[in-house]
């Protein structure tokens, strides 16, 4: 076996062994991972080692040259469980299976039922493909031949029509040219005045005699019901084409299609409270959501950048080091944070940047901040998606009312979601709620067509 089949087999076996994803974003160390690399612990199993069979051993006392000899005592080996030391001091050894964003991203996909197809944004290239455009100028060489026949010919079709038929509108008695071209008119013939009155002359030319002289229907109504109009097409049939009369406006030259080819790229706004009540356990539930999330997008998408707002009544930008950490002790207002959103939002212009704004908290605010601040700001925000998610442990606070508000302003929107962490088991409904309203509002998918069972079999909390 080479080592290409090793290494093959080696990931077979840690991929079958390793923690169940949702399990290792639920309650995994997420910190051994960087935003390049996921690392999932593998579960530990004992590796086969070669023993001595004891059976086959001889018997006491045998060998000698510094071997035992009979009735001495053995001095243990080290490892038998009574050397020195204290239990606990050394770390044991983690094995991990490692994937890249993208296939973190396929993985999530499969095990919550998530179809996120990214769109492009940002034109980096523009090439030429096949000639499959068309304009009205070009050189004579690119000339559509099969477009300008087409053109020419329809509009042949649209001009004729059945002249024999329209002649003997002029033996209606009574009618002139005038009476003859109003009732072609109204049947829908394309046919001139003009030619009316030439197709009269004519008539009168050959027979010496005025046309009303020729009176040969008493009324257009007996004429209707007596003669048909032969079709245009079923007369092309019948005796075909002798030429079709182009024009020069028919003409279309052949171009090369333009293909834009666009960058799939994101900015991810990550905010947080970073107030006095955001205690611990909050702030974990936080980066339970956001951590994957950011991994998802990274593999989701060509290009990703990510940045990082913190709040208590100001906000001020951190790193990703300092997000997750960082408490302060001062009061809440979440409107700070967008309005320092809206400033960073200004160096990733919309109609080049894929946009996400992520905000998490307790839901605690103050006064009537949300509803005169908050949601007119995320209204005027343009963004893929705007999400909230309320990480608040047990029964929650009296004033915890930022996530009941949103979701009262925005109703069943598209482009918002509104997610409840109460605990880890929460983490992986509060990411496909998230992730799955991008998807219902960019076209691929909907949130509530989506499956709601995990893909190990096992069901969605």
């Amino acid at each position: 076996m080479g080592l290409t089949e090793d290494r093959e087999r080696f990931r077979e076996v840690g991929e079958s062994r390793r923690e169940d994803l949702a399990e290792f974003i639920s309650r995994g160390d997420l910190g051994g991972s960087d935003a390049d690399r996921v690392k999932i612990p593998v579960k530990v199993v004992d590796l086969p080692a070669f023993e001595y069979d004891q059976r086959s051993a001889g018997g006491v006392g045998q060998g000698g040259d510094g071997q035992p000899q009979p009735g001495q005592p053995v001095d243990p080996e080290p490892g038998d469980g009574d050397e020195e030391g204290d239990p606990g001091e050394e770390g044991g050894d983690h094995e991990y299976y490692e994937m890249d964003p993208e296939e973190f991203a396929k993985e999530l996909d499969e095990a919550l039922g998530l179809d996120l197809e990214p769109k492009g944004k940002r034109v980096i290239e523009e090439v030429e493909g096949d000639f499959t455009d068309t304009a009205r100028a070009g050189p004579r060489g690119a000339l559509d031949v099969d477009e300008f026949f087409k053109r020419g010919l329809k509009r042949h079709l649209a001009t004729d029509f059945d002249e024999a038929y329209v002649r003997e509108g002029l033996f209606v008695a009574g009618a002139d040219v005038d009476d003859v071209f109003a009732w072609a008119r109204e049947q829908g013939i394309p046919v001139s005045r003009a030619w009316v009155a030439d197709a009269a002359a004519t008539l009168e030319g050959e027979r010496g005699e005025p046309v009303a002289a020729l009176d040969r229907w008493e009324s257009f109504d007996a004429l209707d019901a007596e003669v048909d109009r032969e079709p245009v097409t079923h007369r092309i049939r019948r005796e075909g084409l002798d030429s079709v009369p182009f024009r020069r406006e028919d003409e279309r030259f052949r171009h090369p299609e333009v293909i834009e080819k666009r960058e799939r790229n994101v900015v991810v706004i990550n905010v947080r409270d970073a107030s006095g009540s955001m205690r611990e356990t909050k702030r974990e539930l936080v980066e339970r959501v956001f951590t994957p999330m950011d991994w998802y997008l990274t593999g989701k998408y060509d290009a990703a950048e990510f940045r990082y707002v913190v709040h208590d009544a100001e906000a001020w930008e951190v790193d990703r080091e300092e997000f997750f950490g960082i408490q302060s002790g001062g009061g809440t207002r979440i409107s700070s944070a967008y309005d320092l959103v809206e400033e960073i939002l200004e160096e990733y212009p919309y109609g080049e940047w894929n946009r996400y704004v992520f905000a998490a908290g307790d839901s605690e605010n103050a006064g009537s901040d949300t509803t005169e601040r908050v949601i007119p700001k995320m209204e005027s925000i343009d963004a893929n998606l705007h999400a909230y998610v309320e990480t608040q442990p047990g029964d929650g606070a009296a004033n915890a009312r930022h996530a009941d508000e949103l979701e009262e302003a925005f109703g069943d929107a598209d482009d918002v979601a509104v997610a409840r962490v109460s605990e880890p088991d929460d983490v992986t409904d509060a990411i496909y709620e998230i992730l799955s309203t991008e998807s219902s509002g960019d076209g691929s998918g909907t949130a509530d067509g989506r499956a709601t069972g995990r893909a190990d079999g096992g069901e969605r909390r």
